[in-house]
């Protein structure tokens, strides 16, 4: 598939459009345009969203249409389906309520210097694993699905030699040092919320991979840890 069809004009004004909703729709709700640890979280996600799309567009643009693949099409199991929806909920759930509890309404006591510092390495931490993610697996599809058109096979090198879904693990790192920079421990409870629906993605994911792509049962029992080093 040719990047041009997968990327028109329209495409990136719409892709760049919703991209930027995202951190304006925070320091709308923040009522603060000065909020420093807002900027600093803006300046992440832009970063990150541009970094992946450009990315994908010079170098995987099969990946990038997959990316764009709607919710139900391309064989997507009913259960993955309905779990896309319960994570995009908690998804604007976190985005909705940590700028309301941290600038506007201070519902959480401030934190230290040293916790929103911790947010940031997180962050950046978060940032490594997606931009690997990517780059290592051209088959990460948004969606629970067997890519048979695309010649769907086992990816085990690079951060898929450590653990089997390093981009949960960028989300993860990213649903705690979030938070933590901005200051809001209705962030990190809703962000604990998401990783827990995230985890049971995985169980759901890796069962009908076990069972549907070859060589993934190997896999399994050649990298032990799905998501942590050392503990799952």
């Amino acid at each position: 598939m040719s990047a041009t069809p997968a990327f028109s004009p329209l495409r990136w004004f719409a892709t760049a459009l919703y991209t930027a909703a995202w951190p304006a729709l925070m320091f709308v709700l923040a009522g603060d345009w000065r909020w420093l640890e807002g900027w600093i979280f803006a300046v992440w996600f832009l970063t990150l969203c541009t970094t992946l799309t450009v990315w994908l567009y010079r170098n995987d643009p099969a990946l990038l249409a997959e990316r764009y693949r709607r919710p139900g099409s391309g064989g997507q199991r009913t259960w993955d389906r309905l779990w896309v929806y319960a994570i995009g909920l908690t998804w604007l759930a976190w985005v909705v309520l940590m700028p309301l509890d941290s600038r506007r309404f201070r519902w959480t006591p401030p934190f230290s210097p040293w916790l929103q510092a911790s947010g940031v390495v997180l962050l950046l931490a978060s940032f490594f694993l997606f931009f690997r993610a990517f780059k290592d697996n051209t088959f990460l599809s948004p969606l629970v699905r067997l890519q048979a058109e695309r010649k769907h096979r086992v990816v085990t090198t690079g951060a898929y030699a450590v653990v089997r879904h390093p981009m949960y693990l960028g989300a993860c790192l990213m649903f705690v040092g979030a938070p933590l920079l901005l200051g809001s421990g209705i962030g990190l409870g809703l962000g604990a919320l998401t990783m827990l629906l995230l985890a049971l993605r995985i169980v759901g994911e890796e069962r009908l991979l076990e069972h549907e792509l070859e060589g993934y049962a190997d896999y399994k029992k050649a990298v032990r840890f799905r998501l942590i080093p050392g503990l799952w």
